[in-house]
């Protein structure tokens, strides 16, 4: 599938919120923020929380890959450097956000998270995929390969 390089896309900024629009063929030229300039695309995850979480499913043209976790959970915990590693690999591709369970209990029943560590993809505000476990960083890089391309 070909992608239009000249269209802009919305980017959410991890720091402030604020909606930015990027040409695509910028992505990997490390944009910044036009209102609190920091970096837009970091290759970091993003910290979701029940009052930021709407903004970026909602208003992301990018696909939001999110990491449904806990801090007790052994499997969360040892899936969090393969989330990380995914999220510097595919900065330009996907953002990636985690939510704490625990911390941010409303939009963990909103999504009906039952088990953890659960990951779903959305793309401007819908569902796309749901996946409860932790992969290994194949497995998983192959999942999100097989989701990605339908948000794109």
């Amino acid at each position: 599938m070909s992608i239009d390089q000249s269209t802009s896309l919305e980017i959410i900024c991890p720091d402030c919120t604020a909606v930015n629009r990027v040409p695509r063929a910028k992505l990997g030229d490390r944009p910044i923020c036009g209102k609190c300039r920091k970096r837009l695309v970091d290759g970091e995850p993003i910290i979701g929380s029940d009052s930021n979480f709407s903004r970026f499913i909602q208003r992301s043209d990018l696909p939001v890959v999110v990491d449904f976790w806990a801090r007790w959970c052994g499997p969360c915990v040892q899936f969090a450097p393969v989330f990380s590693a995914a999220a510097a690999d595919m900065a330009t591709r996907a953002l990636f956000l985690k939510l704490d369970t625990e911390a941010n209990p409303a939009t963990a029943a909103r999504f009906q998270i039952r088990s953890i560590p659960t990951l779903m993809v959305f793309h401007r505000g819908a569902e796309l995929a749901r996946l409860s476990g932790a992969l290994p960083p194949a497995q998983f890089r192959q999942w999100l390969d097989q989701q990605l391309p339908a948000a794109t």
